[in-house]
């Protein structure tokens, strides 16, 4: 018996790690072109605290 040989199981979770991965970096992507697209807006501006005198 190879020491190398992979159980099924392992090829499971491997699949099961892959998904969540992708999952992860498609929704860090969209949080960051959500920002970029706020940032990036014309209106942007800092808030300022006039109201506070």
């Amino acid at each position: 018996m190879a020491l190398s040989r992979q159980h099924e199981l392992h090829k499971r979770r491997f699949s099961r790690n892959l998904g969540l991965g992708l999952v992860l970096v498609g929704f860090v992507a969209l949080i960051f072109g959500l920002t970029v697209v706020k940032v990036s807006n014309e209106d942007f501006a800092m808030p300022t605290s006039e109201g506070a005198n």
